[in-house]
């Protein structure tokens, strides 16, 4: 089977795609798979890195406030839909993935005018501007919340499927992750995203002394690539006195063996987070992003609150005080801990790459009824 995959920007729109291409690729000895992004976007580094193929396309999103400059965007808009044509054309897709990200909508455009299936999947519960417009051009909406179907025009061409997991996240185990790592006492996974979140990064560097000076739990602080060298000298200026109990990282390579690991993990609630927060049933501390489009995060995060599977911490709330009693709070309290793991498993779906699979089958085949 050959597949086209458009997804670009963040590793939340990339990294599902991978995730779906290493698993037809395990499934299907033929299986042949070509990215399409854009230079600007972290899929120059991930695509390569996992041993795909890639072609690049300029494309933009619509700025909301300056409608003027939208021009721009609408120009590029027809380009690369013209250049995604001569992709598909040259490339020869059995079928079409798309995970998200401004690359996505053209391609999608694109896969209409040639007439090869495809899919579009959603991360976030609620629909962004290019799936929502994407969903007349595909053949699947691949969903990861029951929710999302109410916010979509094209409900029978809705799918629930989860959202992409990878299997070493599925796959480690708790107690050797923990032994692998040294950990003996509460452990604390907090981290950003690979670039890193400030207002989260400041925050912690205002609980650190208190957390050496108590020495009752463990955490790993990833504070993103372009912070790291700033975080260490704030916390050298402060005089922070860094202990054994504390590992601060630019970059956490190593998320499957840390995530298992982890008594309670405090993040941001991007999508693929918060779903395998949910995968792996761990309880969590949400601080959504609010720099983010229809403030999905917190909707992510309100999701989760609402099942009591998570507690969110909005960043107009979030304070030295507020994290640390949390934090000390949910240690301190097994029972709620195993309580909000409990409530978690509702809202994991561990078979998304399994079902969107089938779905890229379906297409290949033709039969898209």
């Amino acid at each position: 089977m050959r597949v086209l995959f458009a997804g670009g920007g963040t590793g939340g729109h990339i990294n599902p795609a991978i995730s779906i291409a290493d698993y037809a690729a395990k499934h299907d000895k033929d299986f042949k798979a070509l990215f399409v992004g854009t230079k600007e976007g972290l899929e120059t580094k991930l695509v390569p890195k996992a041993g795909y193929d890639i072609e690049y396309i300029e494309i933009q999103g619509f700025d909301r406030k300056h409608l003027l400059r939208n021009f721009g965007t609408v120009r590029k808009l027809i380009s690369s839909r013209i250049k995604c044509k001569k992709i598909i054309k040259r490339f020869k897709p059995d079928c079409i993935v798309c995970t998200g990200g401004y690359v996505s909508g053209p391609v999608a455009m694109a896969s209409k005018s040639t007439g090869v299936p495809s899919l579009i999947h959603e991360q976030n519960v609620y629909p962004g501007m290019t799936v929502k417009g994407s969903a007349n051009y595909v053949t699947y909406l691949a969903l990861s919340f029951e929710e999302t179907v109410n916010h979509m025009q094209h409900k029978e061409k809705c799918v629930v499927t989860g959202n992409p997991i990878r299997s070493e996240i599925l796959n480690t185990d708790k107690e050797n992750a923990r032994e692998k790592l040294g950990v003996k006492k509460p452990f604390i996974l907090i981290f950003g995203g690979s670039l890193g979140a400030d207002r989260i990064n400041d925050t912690v560097i205002d609980i650190l002394d208190r957390i050496s000076q108590d020495n009752k739990i463990e955490i790993l602080f990833g504070t993103g690539d372009r912070n790291y060298e700033k975080i260490m000298k704030k916390i050298k200026d402060k005089g922070i006195h860094i202990t054994d109990n504390i590992k601060i990282v630019s970059y956490i390579d190593n998320m499957a063996e840390c995530m298992a690991a982890a008594d309670v993990v405090v993040s941001r609630a991007g999508a693929i987070t918060v779903s395998e927060i949910a995968a792996l049933g761990k309880p969590s501390i949400l601080i959504p992003s609010p720099n983010v489009v229809r403030n999905h995060q917190e909707q992510n995060a309100r999701e989760f609150e609402k099942k009591n599977a998570a507690v969110v911490i909005t960043e107009n709330e979030l304070t030295a005080d507020v994290l640390y009693d949390k934090i000390m709070s949910m240690v301190n309290d097994k029972k709620y801990l195993e309580d909000m793991s409990k409530n978690l498993k509702p809202l994991a779906k561990t078979d998304a790459l399994e079902k969107i699979y089938s779905l890229m089958i379906k297409m290949a085949k033709g039969d898209t009824k």
